[in-house]
């Protein structure tokens, strides 16, 4: 979608490993960072945002909400703009989507983004509560010009991750988030126990498994009807969420077991 947008504006993207990154390459000015990356990995990235900085790149950070229950924030990384799905806070799937997404910014950019902004505030009681600071265009249109329902569609999802978030609670995510990790934790040692490498040294709920023969690994998990994903090369990405059970775990250990010729 980054390249679609990009081509008609004549800004090119590049797609590239961040570890051979020249940030000192005058011809960039955006810095776009998955967190966790790809492959589930989770990164320190507090000198590159600095180092980008220094180098006038702006940075933007796409992000799994569930993730920051336990992670070190973009924000605290020094990153200017946290975009992602908040799918993850109690959203059904619901085919693909759709999906209300979140867009997050610092305070000095905040007059710049589209759409609207909610900002703390107290009600007529003195409660905390929160107001809509500035809104979308399509709030001052009359209603019989109006051409879309759109944005009343979306924030509807928007509404259910946000009570999601309430109701649980700080405490309440943390402890999913602390069950999502401990199982994907769990799994991770069970395959090493099997004579499997994973890779990711730190991670939250996505393992990137080394396997030496990929086809016997999907036929025995076809069989029981898992997918998985399979890098181009020698290598399987797992994935844990919270509707993961520990039954689950020990059938994707079974099935490492069963393509590894072991119990």
């Amino acid at each position: 979608m980054l390249i679609t947008r990009a081509q008609p504006l004549g800004i090119e993207i590049e797609v590239g490993d961040l570890s051979k990154l020249d940030l000192t390459n005058t011809d960039y000015f955006g810095l776009y960072i998955q967190y966790p990356n790809n492959n589930g990995a989770i990164t320190d990235y507090t000198s590159m945002i600095a180092s980008a900085h220094e180098n006038g790149v702006m940075v933007v950070m796409g992000t799994d909400l569930m993730s920051l229950v336990l992670l070190k924030s973009p924000g605290e990384m020094g990153a200017d703009v946290v975009v992602g799905s908040s799918q993850r806070f109690g959203v059904p799937m619901g085919f693909g989507g759709p999906h209300a997404g979140f867009f997050a910014t610092k305070d000095e950019y905040k007059r710049l983004m589209p759409g609207r902004i909610i900002g703390a505030s107290m009600d007529a009681q003195g409660k905390p509560g929160y107001r809509m600071a500035l809104q979308t265009r399509e709030q001052h249109i009359r209603r019989e010009k109006a051409t879309s329902n759109i944005c009343t569609a979306q924030v509807l999802l928007s509404v259910i991750a946000g009570m999601y978030a309430v109701y649980h609670g700080p405490e309440g995510l943390k402890k999913i988030a602390l069950r999502i990790h401990g199982l994907a934790k769990s799994l991770d040692q069970s395959l090493n126990a099997l004579g499997y490498t994973q890779v990711n040294e730190n991670y939250f709920d996505t393992l990137k498994v080394k396997v030496d023969n990929k086809e016997a690994l999907q036929k025995e998990a076809e069989k029981g009807e898992m997918n998985f994903r399979y890098f181009k090369d020698n290598f399987v990405g797992i994935s844990i969420d919270e509707t993961t059970t520990l039954k689950d775990i020990q059938a994707i250990a079974n099935v490492f077991a069963q393509a590894a010729g072991k119990r």
